[in-house]
């Protein structure tokens, strides 16, 4: 017999070994809000099915939770693809990024006549009803585990390329796979006991594909709301047009690429493309300041995005317009630490719109636009005071004004600067690799790696505080940064594809620091076993102003 104990009680059990979590369950008599999806066993994240043989902590998860929900996301995505292969035998299903609180997917079903057509309405809507009937027949998802030869052998058989140059080029002897009565398919997490668990989602047509709607992590009874996204949309457009370029579009391809030498060609392609970008918009600011008197650029995106680099590298390409980038500190208008609004555990709330003076910041922002001189305030971080310091500022000929802050495009920060005087850019990591066509890479996991180290490098937290403090930064940006992303009249995405076999030199080591007895480790374990798909390569042709530079060091630029 097991001692088994429930963190969710803190109740302690025995039971046979070889018990599943799933049956073990109803003897712990907990009452979760939701149906559970899964657990943590020794803070490691597991399926329902998982069977204990040893002595072990177990806490059981529902949506509600990260893990809950990404375990709910990627059975889903299983449903889907079972779904196509039904309707239409050999359609290849393409699973490619985020969008609208969905995710963007299309498949191409086999070519007719030669040629190769566009989704329909009718079609997704076959693929939708083909879903409800596989969750209302509640089949089960079973797991395999095989040596990795004989899972690339599958997987080649089954025409799934791209599984085949994962696998091939990962470090893993054993490869677990899962089957759908007689559809099979690879997944780098595990999923719920069967398809019954899922009744909540949607298939709607979405541009020239589908959206698969999920549920709302905060009210998963129903689905997250279809939030419009159509500059982001085109973002990730103009990521696959470089991937094509750049030939490469999941792990696979970076690994193959990295095997034959190409590492070095793909940095300096990658870097060469986003110059290209920053370029183009530095060119567009120097027209509408000639064309329309702008004078005010705007700089936000969320925790890591690289803010600091775009906003340096944007201001020489500013200078070689013949413009005269002055940047501007919303951290000077911060109101004094004792008037900072508070989170509802008593600590201040250091994101909060009202925790910047946006009265005078307006004040003083629309008294520059008219060329007049202010003096602005120097806000002293050790006392928590602002302070009036005589330093005073003027915009003059050729000048732009940068305000590069969480805020920047919230339109109550600059409501009294007319529109078309301002520019508006938002910049964040979107990944542009999947690991492979059914598993994307989530956009807050890239950030996070790069917040751990830059975080470690800096000596400010360790992995296991980043990690701890990472669902407030998330909760953060939901509320005051991606609201406005819209609002941008430009969006750049600072990932790279060669970006995690770079990351992974870096963060393997302090991911592996994180104790495996505290709640974070679940965490950094689930970041280890992914970045470990991806090829380690050394950082030295990362050049010194790239974005990357500003998290793994060795920037040419002060910060």
């Amino acid at each position: 017999m097991l001692q088994i104990r429930c963190l969710n009680n803190n109740i302690t059990k025995s039971f046979p070994e070889g018990s599943s979590l799933l049956d073990i369950f109803p003897e712990f008599g907990v009452k979760m809000r939701h149906e559970i999806v899964s657990a943590k066993v020794n803070n490691a994240s597991q399926g329902l099915k998982f069977r204990v043989y040893q002595n072990r902590d177990v806490e059981y998860l529902d949506i509600t939770s990260s893990s809950g929900m990404r375990v709910y996301i990627r059975s889903l995505c299983f449903v889907l693809y079972k779904a196509v292969q039904d309707v239409f035998p050999g359609a290849k299903l393409y699973i490619e990024h985020p969008i609208s609180r969905g995710y963007y997917c299309n498949f191409l079903k086999p070519a007719i006549d030669g040629r190769t057509r566009g989704l329909t309405e009718l079609e997704i809507e076959q693929v939708r009803l083909r879903m409800e009937k596989i969750v209302a027949l509640d089949m089960p998802f079973r797991r395999s585990e095989v040596p990795t030869e004989e899972a690339i052998r599958i997987f080649h058989e089954r025409g799934f390329t791209d599984k085949v140059r994962l696998l091939e080029t990962s470090e893993k002897v054993y490869t677990d796979y899962y089957t759908l009565g007689d559809t099979v398919d690879y997944y780098y997490g595990p999923l719920v006991p069967s398809a019954g668990y899922l009744k909540v989602f949607g298939l709607e047509q979405y541009g020239k594909g589908m959206l698969l709607r999920v549920p709302d992590p905060e009210h998963p009874e129903r689905l997250a709301e279809n939030v419009p996204q159509p500059m982001t949309f085109e973002v990730y457009k103009e990521q696959v047009r470089w991937n094509v370029i750049m030939r490469l579009s999941n792990a696979g391809d970076v690994n193959k690429a990295c095997q034959q030498g190409r590492a070095t060609e793909l940095i300096q392609v990658s870097e060469a493309l986003q110059e290209k970008k920053i370029v183009k918009i530095a060119e567009e600011i120097d027209r509408r300041y000639h064309e329309r008197g702008l004078k005010l650029v705007l700089i936000t995106g969320p925790s890591s995005s690289g803010k600091t680099t775009f906003c340096k590298r944007l201001s020489i390409q500013l200078l070689a317009c013949g413009l005269r980038p002055i940047s501007f500190s919303t951290d000077d208008y911060f109101v004094n630490r004792v008037d900072t609004p508070l989170l509802p555990d008593g600590q201040y709330d250091f994101d909060n719109f009202d925790t910047v003076d946006h009265k005078l910041l307006g004040e003083h922002l629309s008294q520059l636009m008219q060329g007049k001189e202010v003096e602005v305030p120097e806000y002293n971080f050790t006392t928590g005071m602002r302070e009036w310091n005589g330093k005073r500022l003027r915009i003059t000929d050729k000048h732009v004004l940068i305000i590069e802050g969480i805020h920047a495009l919230n339109p109550k920060l600059t409501s009294l600067v007319p529109d078309d005087k301002k520019y508006k850019i938002y910049t964040s990591a979107l990944t542009s690799v999947s690991l492979d066509d059914h598993n994307w890479i989530p956009t807050r996991d890239n950030r996070l790696l790069r917040r751990i180290i830059r975080d470690y490098n800096k000596g400010a937290f360790t992995a296991r505080e980043t990690i701890r403090q990472w669902p407030n930064v998330c909760k953060s940006e939901e509320q005051w940064i991606f609201p406005y992303q819209e609002n941008a009249d430009v969006m750049f995405n600072s990932a790279l594809n060669i970006e995690f076999a770079v990351l992974r030199n870096h963060a393997e080591t302090i991911l592996a620091s994180v104790p495996k007895n505290c709640p974070e480790y679940a965490e950094a374990h689930r970041l280890l076993k992914f970045i470990h798909y991806f090829i380690p390569i050394p950082d030295k042709d990362i050049p010194p102003t790239s974005i990357m530079r500003e998290f793994v060091g060795g920037s040419s630029f002060k910060y």
